[in-house]
């Protein structure tokens, strides 16, 4: 099963290659590898040590670890659109949400949803632990 994986994913690396060198709309494949190999040890100098700090931090609140994974991969994914919300170039279809808002409506919502989900379960530890009455 390894190696099927692992050919399937130098095969996938082989398409991307490929594609990068090859469209036409790319005109300076270096660059791009540049950007990615930063992109690389941005997220394993910076991003994943700080998941990991955050995460060891939490050791015990299972609930707290999940909701700190989905913030950091949701937060992975809408920073870059935060931080260029507004630069559209002349084509205001780009960005044309308010991704800050609805960024932080997103963590907001999803902290409530893992503070309910904590509050059950500490409920159901102390039900489980209450005394029991004699006969």
């Amino acid at each position: 099963m390894r190696g099927a994986l692992l050919l399937g994913g130098l095969a996938l690396l082989g398409c991307g290659l490929v594609g990068l060198l090859t469209d036409p709309y790319v005109t300076d494949p270096l660059g791009v590898l540049l950007w990615a190999a930063g992109l690389v040890a941005l997220h394993d100098g910076l991003w994943l040590p700080l998941v990991c700090a955050l995460g060891a931090a939490a050791t015990g609140r299972p609930v707290l670890r999940g909701w700190l994974v989905v913030a950091a991969a949701v937060g992975a994914v809408a920073v870059p659109a935060v931080l260029r919300a507004g630069d559209d170039h002349g084509n205001p279809t780009l960005l044309p949400l308010p991704y800050l808002r609805d960024w932080l409506l997103f963590l907001v919502v999803t902290a409530a949803a893992a503070a309910v989900a904590a509050l059950a379960a500490l409920v159901r530890r102390t039900a489980g632990k209450a005394p029991r009455q004699g006969r």
